[in-house]
């Protein structure tokens, strides 16, 4: 969901790369549903697994409780994003998360000098 913020917000002012610890063979169907509500299409995503040389190539890193498997290095700047996982809920408990993210995006957005758009 942050990732389609912030490709969908960003409107390609921020190159955005997603990528999990330890993703799920498919994006969850309500989360899919909670963001097509948003007018924001993820229907055609596939979870990726977290590279060093993704995180190496980023400025801004933003973790969701991936502990000590997401590789740290000097100079990146970290956000570690606590949230309540989607996982196995349906779309009324998605929605709150989905809309906490949006906001958390939309923040991180103006930090950068960017404007959501």
């Amino acid at each position: 969901m942050a990732a389609a913020f912030l490709t969908h917000l960003g409107q390609g002012s921020v190159e955005v790369r997603s990528a999990g610890s330890a993703p799920a063979d498919a994006v969850n169907p309500a989360v899919v549903e909670a963001m097509t509500e948003v007018g924001i299409d993820i229907s055609a995503e596939i979870p990726k697994v977290l590279t060093t040389e993704a995180v190496q190539a980023s400025d801004v890193v933003i973790t969701m409780g991936c502990g000590d498997a997401c590789p740290i290095f000097p100079g990146k700047r970290y956000l570690d994003w606590k949230l309540e996982d989607p996982a196995g809920q349906g779309v009324d408990a998605v929605r709150p998360i989905r809309d906490e993210i949006k906001d958390r995006v939309t923040r991180l957005l103006a930090e950068l000098g960017l404007q959501a758009h």
